[in-house]
């Protein structure tokens, strides 16, 4: 088994009575980790419980709590001991939640849950289950975990520190750095052995999600209005969001756009980069940028330039850093990236000694503290005062 970062934080909330609920997009590893932590139990009275098989659906939606009970029994539970419990797929019987809280009240149940996503899982668990859960958001791999399931060890990754510009490092792992852009972090699809079935994980997660996610999780019906927004937004990747535009051009209804933006946000597609708002009078307010939970489904979806693609990567890498927004004036004078109102990030694919100025000097005027330039490619140039992406970790 591959492990994940995010196992350590995991295992550690094992220890607490809370439920511990792990959410994310489909096939990011959700049932992996919920095994995972099965295994580091140290009893015998822990189970396994899938909601995609349909005895088990029966069972977590019967309307009575003393048949369920026997149910768990019949696995060979104990229920008033020492006991845990890990369902995975918990948003295919809305009801199971009733389930779960009745037993964690009655028992002290611990319970390990799984579910494709917040859009659901967030909303409803905070009603039902308030004070009585932890939720853990799971997303595709870091580069740093895409290189453990390349099978390199533990202790070279940890070389891919954040630090600029290193000629040997650079060349050592820049083939593998631009495999992960190309087919991103999917588990799944790392561990693919050739491109042909590495394209087809990435489209069968495209219509897993949409047919079976987004028709659970909403009442939109028309999933082929849906995808060709999708399409729409991925060929726009990198851009600010104009909703009236984007009616103008897909034909549908803008306040169907928004709530469309609003579920494939809450459900992890999507993430959306407000603007850096320190001064709003020489600001464009009200648009977001727009970028994808994975580069690769983002190039299945539309053709991108590689420069969108790379900025996408880099927006992922340095989420997980952090608060992200983008600033720019009216004049059309931008930064790319703000993270945590502190670091000014620009993105190229070639940087220039021309590129890091213009970014000192837009940044020194927002009183900002660091500047980083992140680059792709190593510049013809002794210029070296520059970060590669496979380093932002």
């Amino acid at each position: 088994m591959y492990k994940r970062v995010i196992f350590e934080e995991l295992k550690q909330h094992l220890a607490k009575p809370q439920i511990t609920v792990i959410t994310g997009l489909r096939r990011v590893g959700k049932s992996t980790a919920l095994k995972y932590l099965l295994k580091e139990i140290d009893h015998e009275n822990k189970t396994y419980i899938d909601l995609e098989k349909i005895e088990n659906r029966i069972l977590f939606s019967e309307n009575s709590y003393t048949i369920i009970e026997a149910g768990l029994k019949s696995l060979g539970l104990t229920l008033n001991q020492n006991c845990v419990i890990a369902i995975d797929e918990i948003q295919l019987v809305p009801i199971s939640v009733s389930v779960v809280k009745y037993l964690y009240d009655t028992y002290g149940i611990k319970f390990l849950l799984s579910g494709s996503s917040s859009y659901y899982l967030k909303n409803h668990f905070s009603e039902s289950l308030a004070g009585r859960k932890r939720i853990f958001e799971m997303y595709p791999l870091s580069f740093q975990e895409f290189l453990l399931f390349k099978r390199l060890p533990e202790a070279e990754t940890s070389a891919l520190t954040e630090i600029s510009y290193n000629a040997f490092i650079y060349l050592k792992y820049k083939p593998l750095y631009e495999e992960f852009i190309q087919f991103g972090g999917f588990p799944e699809v790392v561990l693919a052995e050739t491109k042909e079935d590495k394209i087809a994980y990435l489209k069968d997660v495209i219509n897993a999600y949409i047919e079976l996610d987004i028709k659970l999780l909403s009442d939109f019906k028309m999933s082929n209005e849906l995808y060709k927004l999708i399409q729409l937004l991925a060929s726009r990747v990198g851009g600010r969001l104009d909703v009236s535009k984007l009616s103008s051009v897909s034909g549908i209804n803008r306040n169907k756009i928004t709530d469309y933006l609003e579920l494939l946000e809450y459900t992890y597609f999507i993430h959306r980069i407000p603007t850096f708002t320190k001064n709003k009078d020489k600001e464009i307010s009200g648009q977001t940028k727009l970028y994808f939970a994975d580069t690769g489904i983002l190039q299945i979806l539309a053709q991108v330039s590689s420069g969108q693609v790379f900025e996408n990567m880099i927006a992922l890498q340095l989420k997980a850093k952090g608060n992200l927004a983008y600033y720019q004036r009216k004049t059309g004078q931008e930064i790319d990236f703000i993270l945590n109102e502190k670091v000014g990030i620009e993105v190229k694919e070639t940087p220039s000694d021309r590129d890091l100025k213009v970014l000192i000097h837009r940044s020194t005027e927002l009183s900002l503290e660091s500047t980083m330039l992140i680059a792709r490619h190593a510049a013809n140039s002794d210029f070296k005062d520059w970060f590669w992406g496979g380093n932002i970790v």
